[in-house]
């Protein structure tokens, strides 16, 4: 199993995640399946371990926005397991993915105090990445933040190859505008400002990035 580092498995030992396996079921989704509904209760959590997810939710206008993508490794559904809220997100596949589905999480934690500790670190790091996505949100064009997606995009899923890095993106251009906090046409018109200043090539659901430190000074 290949974990995305950084991830919640990333940082578990081996006993941590065979305890983990222990108290839940594994599980398999199709591409394009809803895992978690915003609104929901429920006090389990997913654990991911294979494949691509999305995070979104929905203005009052019924704009979708994207909070993030997660790979394998991943933590779904932590909040609501803590502390008893409806879901605040709503979880889509990206693409066939798999899982272990683990209930009553509060008290493996209370079990396991050293991933309790864990798990603080890592809210603590998707609070402080909200943080700056709304920064970028104030401070950047479209083109910037799509930049800075695709960059985000290369570095943690992307494969190095003659002409460049090759990312294969889970993402529709709709769902890169959710994420960008942008219109689909904004989004596509700052693909091709990219692609016209020689830095991605696109493709159906890929993007290659020819110059990852020419990309990284238009996300500035």
């Amino acid at each position: 199993m290949d974990v995305e580092p950084g991830e919640f498995l990333s940082l578990l030992t081996d006993e941590e995640v065979e305890a983990l396996r222990m108290a839940g079921r594994p599980r398999r989704w199709d591409r394009g399946t809803v895992v978690m509904t915003e609104g929901d209760t429920s006090d389990w959590v997913l654990v991911l371990t294979q494949g691509r997810v999305k995070a979104s939710s929905h203005t009052s206008s019924g704009t979708e926005v994207v909070l993030a993508v997660r790979g394998p490794g991943a933590l779904l559904g932590e909040f609501s397991a803590v502390d008893g809220s409806p879901r605040s997100a709503t979880v889509t596949a990206l693409e066939p993915i798999s899982g272990i589905i683990v209930r009553d999480f509060a008290s493996f934690l209370e079990s396991h105090g050293r991933v309790a500790v864990l798990l603080m670190q890592l809210i603590t790091g998707k609070v402080r990445d909200a943080d700056r996505k709304r920064i970028e949100y104030g401070a950047y064009d479209t083109t910037g933040r799509v930049a800075t997606r695709l960059i985000e995009l290369a570095e943690r899923y992307g494969e190095k190859t003659n002409s460049g890095v090759r990312v294969a993106l889970p993402l529709s251009q709709d769902e890169l505008a959710g994420w960008t906090g942008s219109s689909r046409e904004a989004v596509s018109k700052a693909l091709r400002t990219l692609r016209d200043r020689g830095l991605i090539e696109t493709g159906r659901r890929r993007v290659v990035i020819h110059d990852l430190e020419g990309l990284r000074k238009r996300a500035r």
